[in-house]
């Protein structure tokens, strides 16, 4: 009898391992992870695109939104709005056949979800059920703002609020319904702002904090917290000083603080594990209202989380060596990530790969071959040469031949070109450049060969269109217009960021001797632009964005 009991234990032990293991083999998000929100509509500003289209670096996709059936705050619908259902289903199954994880995203900011009493609970139940199995999801994502998660009593470990009592058993009821019917985890994500999380510090009431225990509830289900570290204004970090929105030391401080844990008035929330914590940050300036970081700031910022980079700023984390297991960034969105004149297209995505790919090792540094100048006129020149794998920037040195000063300029980007200005006509020069393979520590390659070119004289007919072509208004914060006071007529008008990389180019086909041109989404800076007119002549000038 002894004998068989211990063999129906040892068969018991074994059918929950393999469950365990069959769990966490579907439940794995992919690590490390590139968040994105996909916009379920198109607007000017941020353009439809097909989900199958998306930057194949976004390995999360989270659907953007299903909302509350009007008149209800619990009743949930999804529709594609671009395409019809069976197109979208399939663009999900193509993802989904890469690799790719696909969640549909509940609430976002205009749409407010509240769960009252039983009756509301179980209807979000089977409307979110419902969502899910007709489009395939792979999870879902929490991202209830507003009025919709907000705290009146209890604490952390033992909430009252009938709304978040609601809500936490609604998630649980939804992902067991999914793990009976798919045999397999469905996916959670939270994505709260950051007066739901961190500001729970400094008060335990109405949304301060209301998120907390939420999170606690399903931590151990939850697959990736992603605090919206934009829109946000100040928050207090857990040492007690207060860190300022778009700043290294916001991203550090913030995330140092859901991953240590921190005090409030109700409770102690625990920390998560990093690998359950991402980075969600505005692809671009225009995404959001406030806090978007620049992608240097950001990379800084994430290499000292990861213990990869030195401290930033101000703020030290709290543990030594940092969280090499971080998950990964978040963004909203893949849309506006996709916008050229914000910031670059993709940028967001560049500086993920950045981030988390494993460095390439390359020793020695390659130095940069094939250096060639091009598009040389009376006053510039566009250097060019092949950049290599191993580069994370580059620096061009250039002079007037027999000269002994060189006059330097630094590419930080794996960018194989730089247009230098302020060339004198008529005028040999020498330049070269080489790669820097490194940042902490240093390391630079040896130089490239030393080339040479020859500025032409200026034409007297193009000093006279120089010196009587107008921009304006400069600075600009919108349009600014492009006139010659010549014969001359516009075919095309490039625009250089100071980097001299290429963020936008309008073409003309009827030629006009003035045009205008829209560089509202610039970022603020210095920019050159290019003039090219249909007899052959290029012109520059110099403008600021404000």
């Amino acid at each position: 009898m002894k004998k068989i009991i211990r063999a129906i234990q040892f068969i018991l032990i074994l059918i929950s391992f393999l469950y365990l293991v069959n769990e966490k083999s579907f439940a794995q998000i992919p690590n490390p992870a590139l968040v994105g929100y996909w916009h379920n509509w198109s607007d000017p500003g941020s353009p439809y695109i097909q989900l199958n289209a998306i930057d194949p670096r976004y390995n999360v996709v989270e659907v953007s939104f299903a909302v509350p059936v009007a008149g209800t705050d619990y009743n949930m619908q999804f529709s594609p709005d671009q395409v019809s259902q069976a197109t979208l289903i399939s663009q999900i199954q193509a993802m989904q056949g890469q690799g790719k994880k696909i969640l549909i995203s509940m609430g976002g900011a205009t749409s407010p979800i509240s769960l009252d009493n039983l009756n509301e609970k179980n209807s979000f139940i089977s409307s979110m059920i419902s969502i899910i199995n007709t489009y395939g999801f792979d999870g879902i994502d929490i991202d209830f703002e507003g009025s919709s998660v907000t705290v009146s009593g209890g604490t952390i470990a033992n909430p009252t609020d009938s709304k978040i009592l609601n809500l936490i058993d609604a998630v649980k009821q939804i992902m067991q319904s999914y793990h009976t019917s798919h045999n397999k985890k469905l996916l959670l994500t939270m994505a709260p702002e950051t007066a739901f999380v961190q500001g729970g510090q400094s008060s335990y009431g109405s949304i301060w904090g209301a998120y907390l225990p939420v999170i606690n509830a399903l931590r151990d289900s939850l697959d990736i917290l992603q605090v919206q570290l934009y829109n946000s204004g100040s928050m207090y970090g857990i040492d007690g000083n207060i860190y300022t929105q778009g700043t290294a030391d916001f991203i550090i401080a913030m995330t140092d603080a859901v991953i240590h844990g921190f005090n409030t008035a109700g409770g102690f929330f625990n920390g998560l594990p990093p690998g359950k914590v991402a980075i969600g940050l505005p692809s671009c300036s225009l995404a959001a209202g406030g806090g978007y970081t620049d992608t240097a700031v950001v990379k800084d910022a994430i290499d000292y989380l990861r213990g990869t980079g030195p401290r930033p700023g101000n703020y030290t984390l709290s543990l030594s060596g940092g969280y090499p297991t971080l998950r990964g960034m978040m963004t909203w969105s893949v849309n506006w990530d996709a916008v050229s004149t914000c910031n670059g297209a993709y940028s967001y995505a560049t500086n993920y790969q950045r981030i988390f790919s494993t460095p390439v090792v390359c020793n020695p540094c390659p130095k940069p071959t094939n250096l060639i100048a091009t598009t040389i006129t009376a006053s510039a020149a566009t250097l060019t040469w092949t950049t290599n794998q191993c580069a994370v920037a580059y620096q061009v040195i250039y002079r007037k031949t027999g000269t002994t000063t060189w006059t330097s300029k630094n590419i930080n980007t794996n960018t194989g070109f730089k247009i230098i200005t302020a060339l004198l006509p008529s005028t040999a020069y020498q330049w070269t450049v080489r790669s820097k393979c490194s940042s902490s520590p240093i390391v630079w390659s040896a130089w490239g060969a030393i080339k040479t070119f020859t500025t032409p004289a200026m034409k007297t007919e193009s000093v006279a269109i120089i010196s009587s072509m107008k921009i304006y208004p400069n600075p600009v914060s919108q349009l600014l217009f492009i006139e010659l006071h010549s014969d001359e007529e516009i075919k095309t008008i490039e625009v250089f960021n100071s980097l001299g990389e290429k963020v936008n180019t309008v073409s003309f086909p009827f030629e006009e001797s003035a045009a205008s041109i829209n560089v509202s989404e610039l970022s603020s800076g210095f920019y050159f632009i290019s003039v090219y007119t249909t007899s052959g002549n290029i012109y520059r000038k110099k403008f600021v964005k404000e």
